[in-house]
């Protein structure tokens, strides 16, 4: 909306810099992060009157007891944040916006849902239930991006337009390890998408950890997604160059102003936990940016974390079911560290560590090739 602005640069000089990304970037960053800083003032006064708190599972870690009577739900003051923002600096002409927000937006409707009916009956909505619903969703983004695939302008070098089909993985560190999956990069960028949203929401059990990680995750990809949408910076740095990504910085940079005012709050001792509603839809977020900007096989990388999470799930169940052995003392792996004597702030720092590292490595794959 403020991208209009920029019409007005012939009568008034100073408007020409919302032409700029970078400055609507922190625009958007700036405004997110107000906005949930305020909000989350509100809502969480909102429920905690309304009594909507989370339940701790009695089988967890002695410490967590404390955190009884936590409101939740405080994803839904992200969510917000993060949509006023985008929708007030974004160039809204441009269709993967749009893509993005209504696939987040989706998800975290999914959420919502599941942490309304926890509330309401201690038990959310029915895994299958959840899961089919997030396959739906997932589809019919992957369906929605084919569609489009013929308005993105995609390209690994300045002659050769659309010479990178949107059906491709690349593979980092790699100058032409590019795959073309036809068909079955719907499957994959399904699982991408849904397997991201679950991890984060897997990831999401101690103070601070999932929305800290989130943040370091997010402005690792807000360079990408601006280096993609840069015609002149993707040829130099060999990565596909897709119209009009350079806008999901924009979106991107929102998310992360609202996860830092989330943050604000989230911090050890939280005075609000996200919920499902926030989890899901930020996972959904940055997976759904990864497969336009075509970076999915390096999200593995950025969000090692979470994707260390939920393999320590799944080892965790398949062990047990065909052991009736534990690997883990418990899952997901945060508990696992608490449970061997880390306090719960030295598990959150040094995780936030380990994303940091991991992002570093996965920027320095721009030029390691």
């Amino acid at each position: 909306m403020l991208y209009l602005l920029y019409l007005l640069k012939e009568d008034f000089l100073f408007f020409n810099v919302f032409k700029y990304i970078t400055f609507r970037s922190f625009g958007a960053g700036v405004t997110a992060f107000l906005l949930s800083i305020i909000l989350g003032k509100l809502l969480i006064k909102i429920l905690v009157k309304m009594r909507l708190r989370e339940n701790i599972r009695a089988d967890g870690p002695i410490g967590h007891q404390s955190k009884v009577g936590t409101p939740t739900m405080g994803g839904a003051f992200i969510v917000i944040a993060l949509l006023v923002s985008t929708l007030l600096w974004v160039n809204l002409t441009v269709e993967p916006v749009w893509v993005v927000l209504l696939f987040t937006l989706g998800y975290g409707l999914i959420g919502l849902t599941d942490d309304m009916l926890k509330l309401k009956r201690r038990k959310g909505m029915r895994a299958k239930v959840k899961f089919s619903c997030q396959v739906l969703l997932g589809m019919i983004l992957i369906l929605l991006l084919l569609h489009l695939e013929k308005r993105f302008t995609m390209s690994l070098r300045v002659d050769q337009i659309s010479s990178f089909p949107f059906t491709s993985v690349m593979f980092p560190f790699f100058k032409k390890a590019i795959f073309n999956l036809g068909w079955f990069y719907v499957p994959f960028a399904i699982l991408v998408v849904v397997g991201t949203s679950n991890a984060v929401n897997l990831t999401d059990g101690l103070d601070g950890l999932a929305i800290g990680s989130m943040t370091i995750v997010t402005a690792t990809y807000i360079v990408f997604a601006y280096l993609s949408g840069n015609l002149e910076f993707s040829r130099y740095l060999q990565i596909p160059y897709i119209a009009g990504s350079g806008e999901l910085s924009v979106f991107l940079a929102a998310v992360g102003g609202a996860c830092l005012g989330f943050l604000w709050y989230n911090s050890y001792p939280a005075q609000v936990f996200m919920g499902d509603v926030g989890s899901l839809a930020l996972g959904a977020a940055i997976g759904s940016v990864a497969l336009i900007i075509k970076q999915e096989i390096l999200l593995i990388l950025v969000g090692g974390l979470f994707v260390s999470e939920a393999f320590s799930v799944i080892i965790q169940v398949v062990s047990f079911k065909l052991t009736g052995k534990r690997v883990f003392r418990m899952a997901p792996l945060h508990h696992h560290f608490e449970l061997h004597g880390w306090s719960e702030s030295k598990v959150v720092i040094r995780f936030w560590i380990v994303s940091i590292v991991l992002s570093l490595i996965a920027l320095s794959t721009l030029k390691l090739r």
